[in-house]
C-alpha cells in the first residue's frame, strides 16, 4: 500500500527523537524507571531504552509528530542492537526494546484515523565501522566484522518484525559496509520468514567533500546498495537543508526507486544547537518539492513537531518526483562509481595483485609485508588498471586471513580504495571472506557449472545477495571449454540459469571463455586464441548486456621469461578481441606493447599463431622468440626532469618542493641570466605563479605551497648575497606585485594564521612585511606609510584583539588612509567586521576568511580593472547584513527572570566531596612525553586548512595525502621535541573553598563574575550561569594555569636561520596541540587524583576529546564567560608569572602563546554554554 501512496505524494517522515527526549529533561532516575533500578552502570542517555522505562513519553513524541502530518514515524530504535547497548550492559534487551519500540509505535500510528499511517523501523549503524580502522597505528585492525554485524542485526530485525513494523529503514548509514550487512541480514530474515516488508536506506554525507564518513561518494553508495532493490533510497543527518541539495540532487538523478529526504535544523551552532526555524526549513525543503527531487520528506536533527507540521504543509500541494528510467548498465564502485558503458571501450583490470602470477607480490605477502605488497595495486591503478583483481591462493598462505588483511589495508588507502575489486580465487571461502569485506560493489572471480547447477546457483545466489557482479567461467561438469562450441554453449546454459532461476541482473554477468596457452607445440592448442575471439563474438550477439573477459597473460604461458615477447602477443590479441566484444581482460596495466609499435614481421607471425592461419606458425613464432629472449625493461627512477632546462628544473622544483637541487640549479641559472634579479622575476616567479594557481584551483594543497615556499626562499637566500652586490654597484630596486604589512594586534600574541596567509601571497609574488605579534597601531600606521603599503592585514585570535582592529581602522580613518584594510583571524567574522570595523573606515575593507581566499581577494584589490566592482560588492554584502542585523529582534529577559530560570541543583541531596589536595601545587617541568597520546590531532589539521576529522582525514579523497605528509612531518619534529625535551611544560593548579551567590563565586577572598544568560529562550528553557555549579556554602572551585611554550622561540630561532617557515609553523601549530594535550592530561589527574571525585574514570582519549566525563574546565574569554578580566583573579590566587612564567598583556592575552588557564567544576550538572553579548 505504501508504494501506492508514495506514486501518488510526497509523503512526510517524522522529526528527531532525540531532540524531543531531550525537551523532557529525563534524570538517571527516568531512564532507570523501576525495571532498572538497580542495574550497575548509568542509563541516562540511551534513548531507546525509554520504550520499556518511559513508554508513554515515546508514545507521546510519536503522537506529536503524527498530529502535526507525519506519515511514517521511526520506531526509538536507533540504538537498539547489541553493539551499541553494550556501552550500557543492556545488550540482553535488545530484542525487548526492539519489539516494544514497534508495538508502542504501531499502536500510536493506529490511534489516527485520518489517513494512513506508518511504522518505519529504525536501524542506525552501531558504534563500530566494518570499513575503517579505530586504531591509527593498524589500519587493517576492525572493532567488528560484517559477520558480528549482520547476527546484530538480525537480532534487532527479528523484535522489530514481531513488534509489528510496516518498514525498514536503514539510516543514517556513514559506512556502507555496515549498511549490506544489515541488508544482508533483512534480506535472509524476510526469505526465512517468507515476508515481503519494504526496505528503506538513508546515508549519509558527512561534509561538503559530498562523501559518506567512510569515503564513498553518492553515486558509489547508491551502486553498493541497489542490489537490494530497495522502495527507497535517501540522504538524512549531518547536513542541513540547504548544504545537502547537491547531494539530493545527484541521487534523484541516478536512483530507479523513490527518493528521499530528512535534513538536519541547519548546521549546529557553536555549542552543538540546531538554530533553524521550521519555517526557513520549510521554505528550502518546498523547493526539493517543486525541482521533482523527492517523494518523501521529514527531519532528523533538532527538528521537532513545529518543523514537520511547516515542511507538511510547503509540500502538500506539490506533486512527488518521477522515478527516472536510468540504462541497465553494469555499475560498480569503489569509493567512487565506475559504470561500464557501451562507449567504454575495454577495461583493464590490474592483475598484479595476485599471487599466482607476480613472484614479487607473492614474495611480499609471504613475507608479511603487506605494505609493500599495497604498492603494488597502486601502481597497477597509476599505470591505468580500472579494476583491481586480487588473488591469495597458494598453499603456504593461509589465504582467507590473507585477503581479508589486504582488503582491510587497501579500505585505507583511497587512492587504491577508488577503484572496484576483483576477488578472485579457486576457493569459495576465500571468495566469501571477501565479500564480507567490501563496501562498494566489486566483481567476484569466479563461479562455474563444473560442481553442477545446484551449487552454481547457490553462489550465485549468495553473490546477489553481497551485492556483487560474477565472472563465469566456461567450465562445466565435463571441464573447461576450449572449443568454440563448448565455449558458447556452457555460457548460454549459465545466461540462462542465472537470469530465469535466482533473476540475476545480465549487466552483472561476465563470461570468461577461457584464454589458454598458444604456441605450445601441441597442435590441438593452435586454435584455442581464435576460438576466444570467436566465441566473445557470438556471445555479445546472443547477450548484448553481458561482458566478456578474459586472463590475457595466459596466451603466452609458453613464453615465460620473454616478456617483450609476451607484451607483443598480448597487445595483438587484445587488438583483436577487443573488436570481438571483449570488453575487459585482466592485464599488467603497465605491460602493453602499442600495438602499432610492435615490429611488423614480429606482428605478422603473433597473428599468424593467434589466428591459425599456417601450419608453420608455431616454429616461425618460436624462432622469432630467441631474438628476443633475455632482453629485460628497465624500469629506473624518474629522474628525467633533471635533463630538462634549467627553467623547467626550477618550475618542477618549486611544484615539487623538492630543495636538493636548488643550490645547483639557483647557480645555473644566475650564470645564464644577466642578473640575479631576474632570475626571480623570471623562472622562480614563473614557477611560483604556476603553485599559486595550482593551490587556488584547488589541485595544491597549503602543506604542498609551504614546501613549495621553502624552496623559493632557499633560492632567493643563494642569490642575496649576488643581488646586495649588484645593489652596491647599480642601485636598482626590487619589483614585486604589491607590497603588503602583516600584524597580530596590539595584546595578541597569536600568529600561526597570519604566518600561513603571509607564505601563500608571498608565493603568489606579493612583498610581506610581517611585523610579528602584538603590534600596537601606531607602529602598523606609521611602518605602512614608510614602506608605502599597498594593503594592511590585521590578524587576531582572542576577543579583545576585535576591539583593537576597530581601533586600527578607526586611526586609519583619522590618518587618511585608502589602503584596503584585510581583517582575519579565528574570532574574527564578516559579521562582526561589516558591523563593527567597516563603518569606521571608508577604505575598502575586507573579511578573509582563509588563506586561499586572500590570494584571490588581493589580486583583485592591486587590480583597477577589478578593484571598485569587488570593492563596492563586499560593501553590499556588508550592508544587507547589517540591515538584516538590524531587523532582527533578540528578545531578552531582565537578569530577575534569568535568575528565576537558573539551574536548580537539590544541593540537600548533592554530597560534595572533599578534595585530596587543597591549596595550591606546582608542576615546573612536566614530563611532555606523557603528554602526546592526549593529543587532539583534528585541529592540526585544521589549522594547516585541511577540514576534516583525524583519523578519517588522512583517507580523505583529496588531501588524504597532504594530510598524511603534514602528519608524519609533524610527529616527526614532535618525537624530537620529545626527544631532546625541547619545550618545557609548566603548570599550578589550586582547589580552594568556594560558595556561590547569584553569578558571583567567592573563593579566597576574590569574587569572580560568571554572567548569566539572558536571551529569552522560554519559561521551560534554562539560562545559565557557570555560578549555578557552585554550592550556596561548602563547596569547592578548582584553578589552573599552563603552558607548552616554554623553549618554542628557541626551536623557531633555528628553523628561521634555515629560511624554513613551514617548520617553524608546525612548531608552533605543535606547541598548541601540546598545550592542550597538557589541559586534558592535568584536568583528567584532578578528577582521579587530585580532587579525586572520579577516581574509577577510565576514559578512551577520543571520548577524553568527546569531554565524555564528569565537571568541566571553562576558560575565561571563551562562550560561558567572555571576559578576560577574571584571569587577573586567577593569576593573584595562584601567582601564576611566579610559578610558570606566563604573563599577561594589558589586553590580558597569555606569553608565550601556548598558554592555558581557567576554573575545574566538579559537578556532574556542569556543562559548557554559550552567553551572547549582543
Amino acid at each position: 500500500m505504501i508504494r501506492k501512496l508514495i506514486e501518488e505524494k510526497i509523503l512526510i517522515f517524522d522529526g528527531a527523537m532525540g531532540t524531543m527526549v531531550q525537551s523532557f529533561q529525563l534524570s538517571e532516575k527516568d531512564f532507570r524507571g523501576e525495571k532498572f533500578k538497580d542495574h550497575p552502570v548509568d542509563l541516562i542517555g540511551n534513548n531507546d531504552l525509554l520504550v520499556l522505562t518511559q513508554p508513554e513519553i515515546v508514545s507521546e513524541i510519536h503522537k506529536l509528530y503524527l498530529n502535526a502530518g507525519a506519515d511514517i514515524i521511526e520506531t526509538n530504535t536507533f540504538n537498539a542492537n547489541s553493539i551499541s547497548q553494550s556501552d550500557y550492559k543492556m545488550e540482553d534487551k535488545v530484542y525487548d526494546i526492539n519489539y516494544a519500540a514497534a508495538k508502542i509505535a504501531s499502536e500510536a500510528a493506529k490511534s489516527f484515523n485520518d489517513k494512513p499511517r506508518f511504522v518505519a523501523g529504525a536501524i542506525g549503524p552501531t558504534s563500530r565501522t566494518a570499513s575503517l580502522s579505530p586504531d591509527v597505528n593498524d589500519p587493517s585492525y576492525r572493532n567488528t566484522s560484517f559477520d558480528e554485524l549482520v547476527d546484530v542485526y538480525s537480532e534487532q530485525i527479528q523484535g522489530l518484525i514481531d513488534g509489528g513494523v510496516d518498514l525498514f529503514l536503514v539510516e543514517t548509514v556513514f559506512d556502507t559496509l555496515n549498511c549490506k550487512a544489515a541488508l544482508f541480514a533483512i534480506n535472509q530474515t524476510l526469505i526465512e520468514k517468507n515476508l515481503d516488508i519494504p526496505i528503506f536506506i538513508s546515508g549519509t554525507i558527512t561534509d561538503a567533500s559530498g562523501r559518506t564518513l567512510s569515503g564513498q561518494t553518492v553515486e558509489a553508495f547508491w551502486n553498493s546498495i541497489k542490489h537490494i532493490k530497495p522502495v527507497a533510497v535517501g540522504l538524512n543527518c549531518a547536513l542541513g537543508a540547504e548544504q545537502i541539495r547537491p547531494w539530493l540532487n545527484d541521487l534523484s538523478n541516478i536512483a530507479d526507486t523513490f527518493v528521499f529526504v530528512y535534513p538536519n535544523a541547519g548546521l549546529p551552532n557553536e555549542l552543538g544547537e540546531y538554530d533553524q526555524s521550521p519555517q526557513d526549513m520549510s521554505v528550502i525543503i518546498e523547493e526539493f518539492a517543486q525541482d521533482g527531487l523527492v517523494n518523501m520528506v521529514g527531519g532528523c536533527c533538532g527538528t521537532t513537531p513545529d518543523h514537520i507540521k511547516a515542511i507538511s504543509k510547503a509540500v502538500k500541494n506539490q506533486k512527488p518526483r518521477k522515478i527516472p528510467k536510468v540504462d541497465a548498465y553494469t555499475r560498480l564502485s569503489g569509493l567512487e562509481p565506475f559504470v561500464i558503458r557501451p562507449e567504454s571501450n575495454f577495461i583493464n583490470v590490474g592483475e598484479r595483485t595476485n599471487v599466482t602470477g607476480s613472484a614479487r607480490f607473492k614474495k611480499l605477502i609471504k613475507e608479511g609485508d603487506f605494505e609493500a605488497a599495497l604498492s603494488v595495486a597502486r601502481q597497477q591503478i597509476h599505470n591505468g588498471a580500472q579494476i583491481i583483481d586480487i588473488n591469495m591462493d597458494e598453499g603456504l598462505l593461509d589465504s582467507e586471513k590473507a585477503m581479508e588483511k589486504f582488503l582491510r589495508l587497501i579500505a585505507s588507502e583511497p587512492d587504491i580504495a577508488k577503484v572496484p575489486i576483483m576477488i578472485d580465487s579457486s576457493k569459495w571461502s576465500v571468495i566469501e571472506v571477501g565479500l564480507k569485506n567490501l563496501q562498494g560493489k566489486g566483481i567476484v572471480n569466479s563461479i562455474s557449472l563444473k560442481e553442477g547447477e545446484e551449487i552454481f546457483l547457490e553462489q550465485a545466489q549468495k553473490i546477489k545477495d553481497y551485492g556483487a557482479a560474477a565472472v563465469i567461467m566456461a567450465f562445466d561438469e565435463e571441464g573447461q571449454a576450449d572449443s568454440f562450441d563448448r565455449k558458447v554453449e556452457i555460457c548460454s546454459r549459465a545466461y540462462k540459469l542465472l537470469v530465469e532461476k535466482i533473476d540475476f541482473n545480465p549487466e552483472d554477468i561476465i563470461f570468461d571463455p577461457n584464454i589458454f596457452a598458444v604456441a605450445t607445440g601441441i597442435d590441438e592448442h593452435n586454435s584455442y586464441a581464435k576460438s576466444y575471439i570467436e566465441a566473445a563474438k557470438e556471445l555479445k550477439k546472443r547477450f548484448p548486456k553481458v561482458h566478456i573477459s578474459g586472463g590475457v597473460s595466459n596466451l603466452s604461458f609458453s613464453f615465460r621469461g620473454n616478456e617483450i615477447l609476451r607484451e607483443a602477443m598480448h597487445s595483438a590479441f587484445l587488438f583483436h578481441a577487443v573488436k570481438s566484444g571483449m570488453d575487459m581482460g585482466i592485464v599488467n596495466a603497465g605491460q602493453l606493447t602499442v600495438y602499432d609499435d610492435i615490429d611488423p614481421k614480429l606482428k605478422e607471425c603473433i597473428e599468424d599463431v593467434i589466428f591459425d592461419r599456417k601450419n608453420d606458425s608455431t616454429d616461425r613464432l618460436i624462432l622469432i622468440a630467441q631474438e628476443h629472449k633475455g632482453k629485460k625493461k628497465k624500469i629506473k627512477a624518474d629522474l628525467s626532469w633533471r635533463k630538462t632546462s634549467v627553467e623547467e628544473r626550477l618550475s618542477y622544483s618549486l611544484r615539487e618542493g623538492i630543495i636538493d637541487y636548488i643550490d645547483t640549479d639557483i647557480e645555473e641559472a644566475r650564470k645564464k641570466y644577466d642578473r640575479p634579479i631576474n632570475v626571480i622575476e623570471g623562472p622562480l616567479m614563473d614557477g611560483m605563479n604556476i603553485v599559486g594557481d595550482l593551490f587556488g584551483s584547488g589541485k595544491m594543497f597549503l602543506p604542498q605551497v609551504v614546501k613549495s615556499a621553502r624552496v623559493m626562499k632557499k633560492a632567493v637566500a643563494y642569490l642575496i648575497p649576488f643581488i646586495d652586490k649588484e645593489k652596491k654597484e647599480m642601485g636598482l630596486e626590487d619589483v614585486s606585485n604589491g607590497r603588503i604589512i602583516l600584524a597580530t594586534v596590539k595584546g595578541d600574541v597569536h600568529d600561526i594564521g597570519k604566518n600561513i596567509v603571509g607564505v601563500v601571497l608571498g608565493c603568489n609574488g606579493y612583498d610581506i612585511v610581517d611585523l610579528g605579534v602584538m603590534v600596537p597601531s601606531d607602529k602598523i600606521l606609521s611602518t605602512a606609510k614608510e614602506q608605502g603599503a599597498d594593503i594592511i592585514g590585521l590578524s587576531g585570535l582572542i576577543t579583545p584583539s576585535l576591539d583593537e582592529m576597530v581601533h586600527v581602522a578607526k586611526e586609519m580613518e583619522r590618518l587618511d588612509f585608502d589602503v584596503p584594510l584585510l581583517i582575519g583571524g579565528a574570532t574574527t567574522s564578516k559579521k562582526h567586521t561589516a558591523i563593527k570595523i567597516e563603518q569606521n573606515y571608508s577604505g575598502p575593507t575586507i573579511h578573509i576568511t582563509d588563506a586561499s581566499r586572500s590570494v584571490g581577494a588581493v589580486s583583485k584589490l592591486l587590480n583597477n580593472d577589478e578593484k571598485n566592482q569587488f570593492v563596492e560588492s563586499v560593501k553590499d554584502d556588508f550592508q544587507q547584513i547589517r540591515d538584516y542585523v538590524s531587523e532582527k529582534n533578540i528578545k531578552k529577559i531582565s537578569i530577575d527572570e534569568a535568575r528565576k530560570r537558573k539551574h536548580h541543583i537539590d544541593w540537600k541531596k548533592y554530597s560534595l566531596l572533599k578534595p585530596n589536595l587543597k591549596g595550591l601545587k606546582v608542576f615546573d617541568d612536566y614530563p611532555i612525553g606523557e603528554l602526546v597520546n592526549y593529543i587532539d590531532w583534528t585541529p592540526f589539521f585544521h589549522a594547516w586548512e585541511l577540514k576534516g576529522k583525524y583519523p578519517s582525514i588522512l583517507s580523505h579523497e583529496r588531501y588524504g595525502d597532504e594530510a598524511k605528509k603534514i602528519y608524519n612531518d609533524g610527529t616527526v619534529l614532535l618525537d624530537r621535541i620529545v626527544d631532546q625535551k625541547l619545550l618545557n611544560p609548566k603548570a599550578v593548579i589550586g582547589i580552594y573553598d568556594a560558595q556561590a551567590k547569584d553569578e558571583i563565586v567567592t573563593s579566597e577572598g576574590l569574587e569572580f563574575d560568571f554572567p548569566r544568560q539572558l536571551v529569552d529562550k522560554g519559561k521551560d528553557k534554562v539560562n545559565y550561569s557557570l555560578a549555578d555549579f557552585i554550592a550556596p556554602n561548602n563547596d569547592y572551585l578548582g584553578l589552573f594555569a599552563l603552558t607548552t611554550g616554554h623553549g618554542l622561540d628557541n626551536i623557531i630561532k633555528q628553523f628561521e636561520k634555515d629560511n624554513d617557515d613551514y617548520n617553524i609553523i608546525m612548531a608552533k601549530v605543535l606547541a598548541d596541540r601540546l598545550v592542550e594535550a597538557f589541559a586534558e592530561r592535568m584536568h583528567e589527574r584532578v578528577r582521579k587524583e587530585f580532587w579525586g571525585y572520579a577516581k574509577n574514570e577510565n576514559n578512551s582519549n577520543e571520548n577524553l576529546i568527546k569531554e565524555k566525563f564528569q565537571g568541566i574546565r571553562p576558560a575565561p574569554g571563551y562562550p560561558s564567560c567572555p571576559s578576560h578580566k577574571e584571569k587577573d583573579k586567577i593569576w593573584s590566587i595562584l601567582e601564576v608569572e611566579k610559578h610558570t612564567g606566563i604573563s599577561l598583556t594589558e589586553t590580558r592575552a597569555m606569553y608565550p602563546a601556548s598558554s592555558i588557564c581557567g576554573w575545574y567544576f566538579s559537578h556532574p550538572d556542569s556543562k559548557y554554554f554559550f552567553i551572547r553579548e549582543s
